[in-house]
């Protein structure tokens, strides 16, 4: 397996039965909107919106990365697989997944995720925000099957829609 550039490895989230013996590992979707809102908003106006949801894009690379070597068992089939990041994303309540197309020869997917962690209840901005996602997405498809793969947000709670829709194709 090739190292990504990038230093962040799963064990960076520390133990937080240790750290967090009280309060565990959950807390309030709110507070982490408010880090990745203030985020996106100090680095657009320090290096601009398009570099900003690039930077979002990438990190959510690693991220999806990391939690599929983590979290996910690789070695299932691909439908298992499948059902195994959909129970997992409910579980640790980051979104419901739902497979609305799928072209399992060519890989290729439209996938939606409905109360998604990142903007369901937001208001219309007229431009879909989950930047983080689509990296996300693409990372956790890139560690399972050891191809690069670009997913691009279509539908977004903050483009009016009620639900996130992601295309999803090998690169």
């Amino acid at each position: 397996m090739v190292k990504d550039s990038y230093d962040f490895s799963w064990e960076d989230l520390g133990n937080l039965e240790i750290g967090r013996p009280n309060l565990g590992n959950e807390t309030s979707v709110a507070v982490y909107r408010l880090m990745q809102f203030t985020f996106k908003d100090v680095l657009s106006k320090e290096l601009g919106k398009e570099k900003t949801s690039q930077l979002f894009i990438q990190a959510g690379l690693v991220a999806g990365r990391e939690f599929c070597r983590n979290i996910l068992n690789t070695s299932l089939p691909l439908n298992e697989f499948i059902a195994e990041l959909t129970q997992k994303l409910v579980d640790l309540k980051v979104g419901i997944l739902r497979v609305e197309k799928a072209e399992m020869d060519n890989l290729k997917f439209v996938l939606t995720v409905s109360e998604d962690l990142d903007c369901s209840g937001l208001p219309v901005l007229g431009e879909t925000v989950c930047n983080y996602d689509e990296g996300f997405i693409s990372g956790i498809f890139k560690e399972y099957t050891g191809k690069d793969f670009l997913t691009k947000e279509v539908d977004c709670w903050a483009t009016g829609d009620r639900t996130c829709r992601f295309d999803v194709k090998p690169v």
